[in-house]
């Protein structure tokens, strides 16, 4: 698998694998964005969040961009999740990975809700 695919495969897992998961393959300090009213979260903050730590049953990426620079890789896309009984939730969003070693580790994550 090619670190693209990696990374993409990652950011698919961040939204449907649980929390722990994701912490796992997080920066200690880590920086994500999320829409009002969660905001933003910084390391341990971030896995204490009910809204972070629910999982989403579905997730559509569209529309993907990537941009790498040696260690670092920053991803664009659109997502379109659901969970529950929500409506589907439709966001730009965007991630930076920072490759630690042989391990990718996410460093960044921001969401911004396309009404």
């Amino acid at each position: 698998m090619t670190d693209d695919a990696k990374i993409w495969d990652m950011e698919e897992r961040f939204w449907t694998l649980g929390a722990d998961s994701a912490r796992h393959m997080s920066a200690k300090d880590a920086v994500f964005v999320f829409p009002y009213p969660v905001g933003i979260l910084q390391g341990d903050a971030l896995w204490k969040e009910a809204e972070v730590a629910q999982r989403w049953r579905s997730v559509v990426m569209s529309d993907r961009q990537i941009s790498r620079q040696d260690k670092i890789v920053a991803i664009a896309y659109r997502v379109s999740a659901e969970r529950g009984d929500a409506p589907i939730f439709e966001a730009l969003c965007t991630s930076t990975y920072l490759k630690d070693e042989e391990k990718w580790l996410r460093l960044t994550h921001q969401q911004t809700p396309v009404n």
